[in-house]
């Protein structure tokens, strides 16, 4: 009869190691929560071979945000300000930027349109995707874009 106590002892540590290596299985398969698009990024857009623009999105949350375009000193066109922009985030992890922005056009000059930017996030981070320019007086969802081209977006620390 001294064995029964010994035999409930065991199963219940059999239980407990049963219920410890489900509980560490079972963190091996949840899923991690994407990165959430909220915060600052700087996005480098090329057009064609030569073209290229520098942006700092700011992502804020709602889906609403900010373009400032970035641009090169010196250059007679003063600063350009921010503008409202708006993100989004489908099911299937594509991102999406896009607002009215004003490019540098030479040194006296700003080109004005609208940008969309469609993208995916990338394992180190960044979001790398398609982009496209609009002129002003055009709606995106259903012209032809005055110019097309790719841009990469990182994350940039507060």
């Amino acid at each position: 009869m001294a064995a029964q106590p010994e035999a409930r002892v065991m199963k219940f540590q059999f239980v407990l190691l049963v219920f410890a290596l489900a509980l560490v299985a079972g963190a091996g398969f949840s899923q991690t929560p994407p990165a959430s698009v909220v915060g600052g990024w700087k996005i480098d857009v090329r057009f064609g071979g030569r073209e290229s623009h520098a942006l700092r999105f700011e992502a804020r949350v709602a889906g609403k945000g900010s373009f400032a375009a970035v641009v090169p000193a010196p250059n007679e066109t003063g600063p350009t300000g921010a503008t409202e922009a708006e993100w989004s985030e489908n099911a299937n992890g594509s991102i999406a930027f896009s607002g009215p922005v004003q490019f540098p056009l030479g040194n006296v000059g700003l080109e004005r349109g609208t940008l969309v930017l469609q993208g995916k996030l990338q394992t180190d981070g960044s979001i790398t995707g398609e982009a496209k320019f609009f002129p002003v007086d055009q709606d995106p969802s259903k012209a032809n874009p005055l110019k097309s081209g790719t841009f990469k977006a990182i994350r940039q620390l507060p």
